[in-house]
């Protein structure tokens, strides 16, 4: 029965790293579409974002299940919160994603990107990418150091988002109200896809070392611990 338990555990994180993987192909098509208005490869997001939520409503319900029959306790229990706040997270991600594809969709067969912010946009797009990316790899791994790596692109896309407002709100600004609109709204978007994925990094940092308040000190000293047990 302890086998079968651990077994569920594992299946959890699992399930985690499959759902990371499907938010990664959605914010790559989403800002792909949302870069060159391909309002096929949009559809494509909205469609496949029920595949996502699927995933994660089935994931909750193996945790939740696991709870009810197992009760763990201490680390284990940890786990099992662990799987269920980041499955609200990466759910989260794909709404983002998919919020991006619906906007190329609404301004076919014209570009939502604004005119003067293609550039900001579509390096706004790569970093949500990588951080995807290497949000998966730190589920997959639990390798700390890629939790300092998000944090970092993290803060690069919200300098971008402030750009976005700061150009918007310049007296140079000719931009209609709907380039407006879709400017603020596109750049949220991206900024709070990110954001989760910080979210989620904090809760892997968690899970590791039992403390929310872990600094780039502690990471180091918790990623060393993890080496010596590699070896050991």
């Amino acid at each position: 029965m302890r086998e079968v338990f651990h077994q569920s555990l594992e299946d959890l994180q699992s399930r985690l790293v499959e759902i990371a993987d499907l938010v990664t192909v959605s914010i790559d098509k989403a800002t792909r579409a949302f870069a060159t208005s391909d309002v096929a490869l949009a559809e494509e997001v909205i469609a496949d974002d029920a595949k996502i939520d699927e995933l994660a409503v089935a994931l909750d319900e193996q945790a939740i299940e696991i709870l009810a029959r197992q009760q763990p306790v201490a680390r284990d229990l940890r786990i099992v919160v662990f799987a269920l706040r980041v499955s609200a997270s990466l759910e989260r991600m794909g709404d983002m994603s998919e919020h991006i594809a619906q906007l190329a969709r609404l301004r076919f067969p014209e570009r939502a990107i604004p005119r003067g912010l293609k550039g900001t946009f579509t390096k706004m797009g790569e970093l949500d990418v990588e951080i995807s990316r290497t949000l998966t790899e730190l589920l997959r791994t639990q390798d700390l150091r890629l939790a300092d790596t998000i944090r970092n692109t993290d803060d690069d896309i919200d300098e971008l988002h402030a750009s976005v407002f700061e150009k918007v709100l310049s007296d140079n600004w000719k931009g209609e109200a709907t380039a407006t609109v879709d400017a603020t709204l596109a750049s949220r978007y991206h900024e709070r896809f990110a954001d989760h994925a910080v979210a989620v990094a904090k809760k892997v940092v968690y899970l590791a070392t039992g403390d929310w308040q872990v600094q780039e000190a502690d990471i180091a000293i918790a990623v060393e611990q993890q080496e010596q047990l590699g070896h050991a």
